[in-house]
């Protein structure tokens, strides 16, 4: 790695943190530490802004994050920052009590009286429980599975986050003091309202997994499945000999695709709107799915889904990239009569995410969408209890969960 970390030049202005990063984690700083051989140090620095070092070095969209904003980028190739900070992690990787070291001296400094419930145990809620604890503050974590870690563990495959990378980083917070109660699902055998008598304050992060639909004929048919449900549960069916359709142009939607390979389909195609310079997943994504053998219909859109009972074809229509009067953005549009039928087996809506249907009955305020609705301080419309991340319509990245993890933390401790 000292060749990569040779490569920063620790620039001025440092666009990479200021303008790229969603955390603003210090990124030449924790460099230089690399240069000198001090990766410890380099964890500690990362450490002030994020608990995620090992997840985001591996998963974030870099090139349009943080390496996209790298000066060194403009005439050649950006600094490795991803590479860099998963090495900064991996220098710790069985210090179980890395993350506490950094944190002893300010949670003894402010210990505090107050209780905070952090409900769900993914990115955003993890961040929150961390931030909130190096405050000094008492946390408990209430997790609907047997598990911490959410769309990081029952949402990217294996193959994209190993899922020891996401013990080791749960255990690193776990370790910070914070308790944890598994097994405990909001509206089921979870009361808010309980939460909100025993506590100071409430962070809800329970995420947005359920799939948007598109609302065309035949999507009620049986073998249409939502990808978000699709890669949480792994309700496979048999792929076997048999072609597989997936609608979107995420990472959610590379995730399905690549997973539905590996489990033995015949074809695997990806049907997204738009060209491919406009696919909102990571390049490195859309490449290795190419090599594994997927296909990419570019610039198709869904007209409608065919079958008797269940899905026998998709009907297709292409379209062309326009720019409409007053927007700098091209807008896909149908073109007439181009219509076409391709015969599937299966069809995976990968088309974004939604929160479920029961958090409007939270009595909290929510959005048009559905989304908790939160001021600048993360504080819901009941003061006490806060939210973030996906539930709260934050931008779907893991460092943007987590940043909204730390920002609610922060206001939480000012309590």
């Amino acid at each position: 790695m000292k060749e990569k970390s040779n490569y920063c030049l620790n620039c001025k202005v440092k666009p990479c943190s200021t303008k790229g990063c969603p955390l603003g984690n210090p990124i030449p700083q924790f460099i230089e530490q690399i240069k000198q051989g001090n990766t410890e140090k380099a964890y500690e620095i990362l450490a002030d802004t994020t608990v995620l070092q090992g997840i985001c070095g591996r998963i974030c969209p870099h090139k349009k994050q943080c390496q996209g904003s790298c000066v060194r980028g403009i005439k050649g190739e950006p600094v490795s920052i991803g590479e860099l900070e998963a090495y900064a992690f991996d220098s710790v990787y069985d210090e179980d009590d890395s993350l506490l070291k950094c944190y002893e001296d300010e949670m003894k400094k402010n210990k505090s009286n107050l209780k905070v419930a952090v409900v769900g145990g993914g990115p955003t809620g993890l961040t929150a429980s961390a931030f909130l604890a190096r405050k000094g503050i008492q946390v408990t974590i209430y997790e609907k599975y047997d598990y911490l870690g959410g769309l990081l563990v029952h949402g990217i495959p294996e193959f994209r986050l190993s899922r020891e990378v996401v013990q080791k980083t749960v255990d690193k917070i776990l370790a910070l003091g914070i308790q944890v109660k598994y097994n405990q699902e909001l509206g089921k055998n979870l009361l808010l309202s309980d939460l909100e008598k025993e506590y100071d304050a409430v962070f809800l992060s329970i995420g947005a997994n359920r799939s948007s639909q598109m609302g065309v004929e035949g999507e009620e048919l049986e073998g249409v499945i939502g990808g978000n449900e699709l890669l949480e549960h792994k309700l496979h069916p048999n792929y076997e000999g048999k072609t597989v359709a997936i609608v979107g142009g995420g990472n959610v939607a590379m995730d399905c695709a690549r997973t539905i390979k590996r489990l033995g389909a015949k074809q695997v195609k990806v049907i997204y709107r738009r060209a491919r310079e406009q696919m909102p997943a990571e390049d490195k994504e859309v490449e290795e799915a190419m090599k594994e053998g997927i296909e990419f219909l570019f610039q198709n859109n869904i007209v409608k889904i065919i079958g008797k009972d269940k899905v026998e074809k998709v009907e297709l229509i292409k379209t062309e990239l326009v720019q409409k009067e007053n927007d700098t953005r091209l807008v896909p549009v149908n073109i007439e009569n181009s219509n076409y039928e391709i015969d599937v087996d299966y069809i995976i809506m990968a088309l974004g995410s939604k929160v479920e249907p029961y958090v409007k009955e939270l009595g909290l305020e929510t959005n048009q969408w559905g989304n908790i609705k939160i001021n600048e301080e993360y504080q819901t419309s009941r003061p006490k209890i806060y939210a973030g991340g996906d539930l709260a319509g934050v931008k779907s990245t893991v460092a943007w969960a987590a940043y909204s993890g730390r920002e609610a933390a922060k206001n939480i401790a000012k309590i």
